[in-house]
């Protein structure tokens, strides 16, 4: 008993040790290997997404295959049913959408002004404050005046890379059709490649990363969109202008946990404020409510407490998150960590069998 004890923990630190080496050599290497990473970088985005699209889908193909339906036809009725649903909602909100757009880059110097004006303002009620308070309302704004910038060019660094990445958008349709129609030899494929003795234990790690991971996307997906139409319709009704726009923000803001409101809030709220205080104080009372309904509501019915992580857990993510990957890192910090706890739980699994 002794022995094999020993034994198996001597083969665990040759593998940590082949591991460090490879590692290793792969740094030394890696003026060498650059053009390899290239190519792997720019893979990584179409190959990617097609695989999250391709489990989102694979659920509905199934369903609809188990009815008799050829595997190919029902892929294809499924990738019509999504363009004309495409089609139907940018017929539909695409003029309005453009519409808004036009006017906020029309209006974009008299809200300036008038954004201009109200610092001044706010500017002379500081000034009158006492000095103390005064130094340090002036940090604060020389800090929410860096926070913004770097928000902003957040944004702006995301908007670039969608638009170099155009041309890997067009292949993802063709990756994810495939993916699907070939989805059981990809599963066999993996499975004969898999050691035997790993086989169970693997299957089981998917079949729960599946549950975490997949419960929870889904859900948050459905409570951003919930979210996203219910402000919509609530700035609308309000006369905030640009409800499209702040709603469909604000809904993928929802995205964020415990951050993302305020995130969405903060463009609705100002917009409002351009218009009248009294709006602003409307449109705010709009989102607290909203809010109030996904939190008490929306979340505990389709999200449920899939994840079992503790707050400060996932807020320690999200800060990580968007020091490493900035709005991208915030967005997939906390899928991340889910996934990092069920690893970890079946690795304990793995050795304490051992």
């Amino acid at each position: 008993m002794e022995n094999t004890r020993q034994r198996i923990w001597m083969n665990r630190l040759i593998m940590i040790l082949l591991s460090l080496i490879i590692v290793y050599m792969l740094v030394k290497l890696s003026p060498l290997l650059t053009p390899v990473f290239t190519v792997i970088r720019a893979l990584i985005l179409p190959i990617g997404l097609a695989a999250l699209l391709t489990y989102f889908l694979h659920p509905l193909v199934e369903k609809f295959h188990a009815t008799g339906l050829p595997r190919t036809l029902t892929i294809l009725l499924i990738f019509l049913a999504i363009v004309f649903s495409i089609v139907f909602l940018l017929t539909i909100g695409l003029p309005t959408l453009i519409k808004q757009i036009q006017h906020a880059f029309e209006q974009i110097p008299a809200q300036l002004k008038q954004l201009k004006s109200l610092s001044i303002q706010v500017q002379e009620q500081v000034d009158s404050l006492p000095t103390p308070i005064q130094s340090h309302t002036k940090e604060w704004s020389a800090q929410l005046g860096e926070v913004s910038e770097r928000a902003l060019d957040q944004v702006a660094k995301v908007a670039l890379f969608f638009l170099r990445s155009a041309f890997s958008f067009m292949v993802i349709p063709f990756l994810v059709f495939y993916f699907l129609k070939d989805y059981g030899l990809i599963v066999r494929a993996a499975w004969y490649l898999t050691p035997r003795q790993w086989r169970k234990p693997l299957q089981r790690y998917i079949k729960d990363v599946d549950h975490t991971f997949g419960s929870f996307i889904r859900g948050q997906l459905l409570v951003s969109l919930s979210v996203a139409i219910l402000t919509i319709i609530g700035l609308w009704l309000l006369g905030v202008p640009y409800p499209i726009l702040l709603g469909l923000f604000i809904g993928a803001a929802d995205l964020i946990p415990y951050f993302g409101a305020f995130i969405g809030a903060a463009p609705a709220v100002m917009v409002a404020m351009l218009e009248s205080s009294q709006l602003a104080l409307y449109t705010v009372i709009l989102i607290v409510v909203i809010q109030q309904i996904e939190g008490n509501l929306l979340s505990p019915l389709i999200v449920g407490k899939t994840l079992h992580l503790h707050p400060m857990l996932i807020i320690l993510a999200l800060l990580i998150g968007v020091e490493v990957g900035g709005v991208i890192g915030l967005l997939v910090a906390v899928p991340t960590l889910a996934i990092g706890k069920v690893t970890l739980l079946h690795l304990r699994l793995h050795l304490m069998n051992d």
